[in-house]
């Protein structure tokens, strides 16, 4: 039996929207017990010094370039860096090559996330066979094999006869259906947000109706066939009043967004600075001041990183022909920090959005500091300042668009079920 009492901690509890110094008591991983009068004899010790302590992150949408694509990011780098993150739990995309598509594809990512991970792994599966938009995988047989959800990620499923026979089926097998809001048509070739920056800098731009867009026609099949659904990621304002009203109906929908767009504008694209190319393209400052409020309010449910490795030939390319997408398990984190600092979200508030909403939409164990749950938990310092050095990521890739960023905000611990697995073990 192995015992640690978390002591002199300032408890992060989203559950109950908590911040209070406490300590905590942890019995063979599992919390057993909060503030307890006296440590029990053999116990471990952990002196918290005042610091942060809270449920580990789920981070939802991760991408880990295995298989196929191990060059750019391997569940072993992706585990480090989640753990250097306070990440205890990769919700992991579909997005692969070959894609998440069949058991024995999503059995080899458990396998191998198994052996080489510290943190745990909770692998999302393919909607369609090969993400081609056709005809859909076996939800049943991939749900057994252990899918969490069903996404074909940034590819949207164009023909709305073979999403809404995919939304009924999931909606018989109560599976969560994760879906990329975007119009493909629109879309198609864009590498900004249209508007006067995008027009002076020449660069081919989309317009955020685009997102509205394609949230209208999704969430018209989710009312006709009452699925389960999960938006990857809003960032439009414009979005937001179709969401409000999907919510006031009844129907069964959550959303995430990116700490990309809740922390970053389109101007920070600057004089092509293609790592902070993402998709969907960074917005206006009054969208991501939109976006905030969102997540205050609860409109918005997750916070996620969507983190996207992607390697050194893929981004030192002009910025229409570079890939899109940003490392951002390592700087979730810090980055998140801003919205405290400079946009008055209470840590509780941000922690419901970051680890206690993803792991309920999932039904995952984690993301609260209840007696009884896993304790996978990171301990932090919120001001701790730092400038970011990108070459010091645990990730393959080095795609961050906060390199050379002065922020706030490090981890000094993580633990997965009572397992400490960062600082990292010499």
């Amino acid at each position: 039996m192995s015992l640690i009492c978390f002591q002199n901690a300032r408890l992060i509890d989203p559950q109950a929207g908590t911040e209070d110094p406490g300590s905590l008591l942890v019995r063979d991983g599992v919390i057993i017990a909060h503030n307890p009068s006296t440590v029990p004899n053999g116990a471990q010790t952990v002196d918290c010094e005042g610091k942060c302590l809270a449920p580990g992150i789920v981070d939802i949408g991760v991408k880990i370039g295995e298989p196929g694509e191990r060059h750019k990011e391997s569940f072993k780098t992706a585990g480090y860096a989640a753990a250097a993150g306070g990440v205890t739990t990769m919700v992991t995309r579909a997005d692969t090559t070959p894609p998440v598509d069949t058991p024995e594809v999503l059995d080899f990512v458990k396998r191998r996330a198994q052996e080489v991970s510290l943190v745990r792994i909770a692998p999302m599966a393919a909607l369609t066979k090969g993400r081609e938009g056709r005809e859909m995988t076996e939800f049943g047989f991939l749900r057994d094999a252990g899918a969490v959800a069903f996404s074909d990620g940034d590819r949207v499923v164009q023909d709305p006869k073979v999403l809404a026979r995919a939304l009924t089926y999931a909606k018989g097998l109560d599976a969560l259906v994760f879906g990329h809001v975007q119009d493909p048509g629109l879309s198609k070739g864009a590498a900004v947000t249209s508007g006067k920056f995008a027009t002076l800098r020449g660069l081919p731009g989309v317009s955020p109706i685009a997102e509205r867009m394609g949230l209208e026609r999704d969430l018209a099949l989710i009312e006709m066939t009452g699925a389960r659904y999960h938006v990857d990621q809003i960032s439009s304002a414009s979005s937001l009043p179709a969401l409000e009203r999907a919510r006031a109906s009844g129907l069964d929908v959550t959303a995430g967004v990116s700490i990309h767009h809740l922390t970053l504008n389109e101007f920070d694209v600057g004089d092509y600075r293609t790592f902070f190319k993402v998709k969907p393209p960074l917005r206006s400052e009054d969208d991501r001041l939109s976006m905030v409020e969102a997540v205050t309010s609860g409109l918005i449910d997750i916070i996620c990183s969507m983190h996207t490795p992607q390697d050194e030939e893929s981004k030192r390319l002009p910025f229409e022909e570079a890939a899109s997408g940003a490392v951002g398990l390592e700087t979730l984190l810090p980055a998140a920090m801003r919205l405290v600092h400079s946009d008055g979200i209470t840590l509780a508030n941000l922690w419901r959005a970051l680890s206690l909403n993803p792991a309920k939409r999932l039904g995952l164990p984690g993301g609260t500091l209840a007696e009884g749950s896993p304790a996978d938990l990171v301990l932090f310092d919120e001001n701790a300042p730092f400038v970011l050095d990108r070459t010091t990521l645990n990730s393959k890739s080095k795609n961050t668009p906060f390199d050379g960023a002065r922020m706030q905000g490090r981890v000094r611990g993580t633990w997965v079920a009572g397992r400490r697995v960062f600082p990292f073990a010499d």
